[in-house]
């Protein structure tokens, strides 16, 4: 596909979405690339914050957690190879009540909806309530037309990918197709709409006219 197409097109179904978003009382913004986004990402985030990560593709491909390592925060991530079990679990727990958590979506709709699944939780419970502000950084390539489609491509797309990419003994990651799944390593045991914006709750969705994450 022609690229500057696929920008237009992508700039167009963001400016429905992020329209769509701050109606459901979410703060929206658009950017045409992820350099834009960062920089505005960065403005949000104090040198003196403590700041927890998702376990988001889409945070670590745009080179926000080496910046704000340079900047000095305080940073609770658990996808760190050298940490323990238990240091990850701890580092997982602290982001529910950090300064600034940043975080993708699994998919959002051109009606304003936030889609999220997870298999241990930690993200979808740190996106609804604990830290000061939560920053949601997210391709266009996660928008979607409706809340069925929201799903189709959770399971269809991003369950595989990440089950590929972790080495889950999972039916997605062994074939590429959702199944029945009852396997120990099933990695889709929550689902989560965001309808609105969760009450309490500082969110800011950041959507770039670019493909980011899975």
């Amino acid at each position: 596909m022609d690229e500057l197409l696929l920008k237009e097109f992508y700039a167009k179904r963001s400016k429905v979405a992020v329209n769509a978003l701050k109606a459901n009382n979410f703060n929206a913004l658009f950017y045409a690339t992820k350099e834009e986004a960062v920089s505005k990402a960065i403005s949000f985030i104090p040198k003196n914050a403590t700041v927890g990560i998702g376990g988001s593709i889409s945070i670590r491909e745009i080179g926000l957690l080496e910046i704000i390592n340079k900047q000095g925060n305080t940073v609770f991530s658990h996808w760190e190879k050298d940490l323990t079990t238990e240091e990850k679990l701890n580092n997982r727990k602290k982001s529910l009540t950090c300064d600034v958590y940043l975080t993708s979506s699994n998919a959002i709709t051109l009606n304003g909806e936030l889609v999220n699944i997870d298999g241990s939780g930690n993200r979808i419970a740190a996106m609804s309530f604990g830290p000061q502000k939560t920053i949601i950084i997210a391709g266009a390539n996660k928008l979607v037309d409706t809340l069925e489609e929201a799903f189709a491509r959770i399971r269809n797309i991003t369950a595989p990918l990440n089950g590929i990419r972790l080495s889950r003994k999972t039916p997605c990651a062994l074939i590429g197709q959702c199944t029945d799944c009852d396997s120990p390593e099933r990695m889709c045991n929550i689902s989560v709409v965001f309808h609105k914006k969760p009450n309490l709750s500082d969110i800011t969705v950041i959507l770039v006219g670019e493909s980011l994450g899975y």
